[in-house]
């Protein structure tokens, strides 16, 4: 039993590495979004900026039409000076004028206006452009740095999977169907050291006999706490 106790140690060893690079394996995706899920968020509030770069466009473009509108019919006024006979008609007609004079100023502030709107939030959708760019080419580099690892790891996986089946041939079917069902209940550790006459499986105390004849005896035992394959080391 003795040797059977160190196959189940040895295949405990190679079961802890699997468990800890599939651990790893599935904590990849995790990682990378870490960095998607934020970038994601700056291209949305990228894609709400250009909306209102566009907007801003749309009502100046209005505005300059308006404007031209309102030179066009300056011209016209100007235009028609020249055949006003009367003092009073003169004088309303200039008067006219003015007020289009004072309308076109008007405007003209309201395009300014958003000229400089249009400047400020083209400079916002610049840097954002720019740190999203610097954003996509980080993750570009980390996704191929946990790609690559994949990698490694999926070769690893197999690498102990390879060395797990000869220890498996070797031990009994009812053992090792005890052992799985362990290593399944406990989340990875179906064999583990006793030490001071604790189990360091599950940190419980076990019997003082029991801590004896572990190191004794050439039968296999087990916790009574939490059904671990119990050993000592010499």
């Amino acid at each position: 039993m003795k040797e059977v106790l160190d196959l189940l140690i040895a295949l405990q060893d190679i079961d802890l590495s699997i468990v800890k690079r599939n651990k790893e394996l599935k904590s990849i995706p995790l990682e990378i979004n870490k960095y998607t899920t934020p970038l994601k968020k700056a291209e949305s509030e990228l894609e709400k900026e250009q909306d209102k770069l566009r907007s801003i466009e749309k009502r100046k473009t209005q505005k300059e039409i308006e404007l031209q509108e309102i030179d066009d019919r300056i011209e016209k006024h100007k235009t028609r000076t020249g055949n006003i006979k009367s003092n009073k008609e003169y004088q309303a007609h200039l008067k006219e004028i003015e007020r289009a004079e004072k309308e076109r100023s008007r405007k003209e502030d309201e395009v300014l206006n958003l000229m400089e709107e249009v400047e400020t939030v083209s400079g916002a959708i610049s840097e954002k452009q720019q740190r999203i760019k610097a954003e996509k080419d980080e993750l570009a580099s980390i996704k191929a740095t946990l790609d690559q690892r994949s990698a490694e790891i999926e070769k690893e996986l197999e690498e102990l999977k390879q060395k797990r089946s000869p220890l498996v041939e070797k031990i009994n079917s009812e053992i090792y169907e005890s052992y799985m069902n362990i290593l399944q209940k406990t989340g990875g550790l179906a064999v583990a050291e006793a030490k001071d006459e604790v189990c360091l499986g599950c940190y419980m105390s076990i019997p003082p006999q029991l801590y004896v004849e572990i190191k004794s005896t050439t039968e296999i035992l087990t916790c009574p706490q939490c059904d671990r394959f119990l050993y000592r080391k010499d």
